[in-house]
């Protein structure tokens, strides 16, 4: 089995079938990244998948993976909800100098694909590089390159000081779900700054509940215990945790500096 649920595994089985029909000789291989990769994977995760191709997908291609991604949360089921990744060419995808290009992205929970960055990061291709399942395909270390540690590191200095202000464009503060993804997300950046690794919103939590200053240690078990929550809109955060995530995320932002 690829991952601990078999409807899963018949959800990628059949997305990779259908890609493979549609992108032709283009295709290359297929990939499991994210917290399945990371073993970390449950119901209250994404599945985040790489489909890597000779060329990004246009013309006709495009327009049925567009079709194909529009019609799959419409079937019964949980996991067919729950797909997130990118379509990928083997040359950007390789290493670091194929940052910034734009891939073909399917969004957790959505029916449009965009052209977008987001999984064209130093993140992804770590994990791919170093725990990523090959779901069909050769091995993904033919075609990922070992990630620099001190880009990764460069990469979270970066971002740490940016990450809140790119939450506050998409993400709802009045959600619960926001504050434990914002805690969450902070952990994981810090971590890698520290670690020049990559690891699951679960595992950073421990590993920072663990590390850092022992003030944070309710406001960081408090997440790790609501995690199970899941995405609910209309949850509001508990009493006093946003403000307190949001002095821990100035605490995390010190670190880039």
């Amino acid at each position: 089995m690829l991952t601990p649920f078999e409807e899963l595994d018949a959800v990628l089985a059949d997305l990779t079938g259908s890609v493979r029909d549609i992108l032709g000789d283009t295709f290359v291989g297929a990939y499991l990244q994210g917290s399945f990769a990371l073993g970390a994977g449950d119901r209250n995760s994404d599945c985040d998948f790489i489909v890597a191709t000779t060329v990004l997908p246009s013309g006709s291609a495009e327009a049925e993976l567009r079709l194909l991604h529009d019609e799959i949360p419409t079937r019964a089921g949980f996991w067919t909800k729950c797909l997130e990744g990118s379509y990928a060419d083997i040359t950007s995808l390789r290493d670091v100098d194929g940052l910034g290009v734009p891939w073909l992205y399917c969004d957790n929970g959505h029916r449009d694909l965009i052209w977008d960055t987001h999984c064209n990061t130093l993140h992804t291709r770590w994990i791919l590089r170093r725990h990523g399942i090959t779901i069909t395909g050769p091995p993904i270390t033919d075609l990922v390159a070992e990630v620099p540690p001190e880009a990764l590191r460069a990469a979270m200095r970066v971002a740490l000081p940016e990450l809140m202000a790119g939450l506050k464009t998409w993400a709802p503060f009045d959600v619960a779900w926001t504050q434990r993804y914002t805690v969450s997300t902070y952990c994981r950046l810090l971590y890698t700054l520290r670690t020049a690794e990559v690891t699951s919103k679960r595992g950073a939590l421990e590993w920072a509940l663990a590390t850092l200053d022992p003030r944070w240690r309710p406001l960081l078990t408090q997440v790790i215990e609501d995690r199970a929550l899941g995405w609910d809109p209309a949850e509001p955060p508990r009493p006093g945790s946003l403000e307190a995530a949001i002095e821990f995320a100035a605490y995390a932002e010190s670190f880039a500096r």
